[in-house]
C-alpha cells in the first residue's frame, strides 16, 4: 500500500465449532495489503472453549462483536461472517450499524427476525444436532461429527484437526432479534461458494433468495473457504471493499 492510501478496517467472523485461527491465511493476505484485521474468537470456541456453558448462545456471540467493535473503537468496518457467522454479524450490524461500511456474508446463514439457524436448515436438522449433543455432549454440546472433519490438504487438516471444539447447542436454538430489516442501511454482499455438495442445499437457496440490492459473488471453492481458498477469499474481500490490491493477495 502506497503512502495517503486508506487502510480499511475487517473484522472476520468465522463460524460453528472453529475459532479466529481459521481466518489466518486470508487475514496475512488483506494484511499483506495494509489493511487492519481482527479475527474475533467466539465465546465457548477456539482457544475461547474453557468458557463454554449450557447458557453460550447466539446473543453471547453478538456480544462478543459489538464489545470488539466498542472496545477497540473501529468504524468503516468490513464484518465478514462465515456459515454460522452470518448469524452473529446480523445481529451486530443491528446493534451498531452506525460503526459498519459493508456486510459480508461468506456462505453464510442470513436470518430474518426471530429465526434461529435451526429455522433455516433442511428438515431432520434441527434434530439431529439436538439428539447428537443428548448422545455425546451432556445435552448442550454438539460435537464437530467425523464426516465434517475435512481439509483441501492434509497439512491443513493436520493443522485444523485439533483445533476444533464442540459448539453450544444453544447457539443454533436462539433466534436472532432485530429492529430493522437485515443490514439496517449497511450495504449487503453474499459470496456464494459454488463447490458445495455437502451444504448446497442449505446455502444455494439462501443466496438465491436474497433481495435485488444485494450483490452476490460466486467463488468455485467449497464451504470452508478461509481454508482452501484463502487468496481468493481475501481477493473477493478486497473488491467488496473497494480497496484497490497493491499486487496479487496471497497469504505468507
Amino acid at each position: 500500500m502506497s503512502k495517503g492510501e486508506a487502510v480499511t478496517s475487517f473484522v472476520l467472523v468465522h463460524g460453528a465449532w472453529c475459532g479466529g485461527w481459521i481466518w489466518k491465511h486470508v487475514a496475512s493476505a488483506l494484511r499483506a495489503q495494509g489493511h487492519d484485521v481482527r479475527t474475533p474468537t467466539l465465546t465457548g470456541l477456539g482457544e475461547r472453549a474453557h468458557l463454554a456453558s449450557p447458557e453460550v448462545g447466539l446473543g453471547t456471540h453478538v456480544e462478543d462483536v459489538v464489545r470488539v467493535l466498542e472496545y477497540d473503537d473501529v468504524a468503516d468496518v468490513v464484518l465478514v461472517g462465515h456459515s454460522y457467522g452470518g448469524m452473529v454479524v446480523t445481529g451486530v450490524c443491528d446493534r451498531v450499524p452506525e460503526r459498519l461500511a459493508q456486510l459480508v456474508f461468506l456462505d453464510a446463514f442470513v436470518p430474518r427476525d426471530g429465526q434461529s439457524l435451526h429455522d433455516l436448515v433442511p428438515v431432520g436438522g434441527a434434530r439431529h444436532n439436538r439428539e447428537l449433543a443428548e448422545r455425546e455432549g451432556d445435552g448442550w454440546r454438539i460435537p464437530l461429527e467425523d464426516e465434517w472433519r475435512t481439509a483441501s490438504t492434509e497439512e491443513n487438516l493436520r493443522w485444523m484437526n485439533p483445533r476444533w471444539t464442540d459448539h453450544p447447542l444453544r447457539c443454533f436454538e436462539e433466534p436472532v432479534r432485530l429492529t430493522q430489516p437485515v443490514g439496517a442501511g449497511v450495504p449487503c454482499s453474499y459470496v456464494r461458494c459454488t463447490a458445495n455438495r455437502e451444504t448446497e442445499d442449505i446455502f444455494d437457496p439462501i443466496a438465491a433468495g436474497l433481495g435485488g440490492d444485494w450483490r452476490v459473488y460466486d467463488l468455485a471453492t467449497v464451504h470452508t473457504a478461509m481454508e482452501a481458498a484463502p487468496d481468493q477469499v481475501a481477493e473477493v474481500l478486497l473488491k467488496i471493499a473497494g480497496c484497490e490490491p497493491t499486487q496479487r493477495a496471497v497469504h505468507s
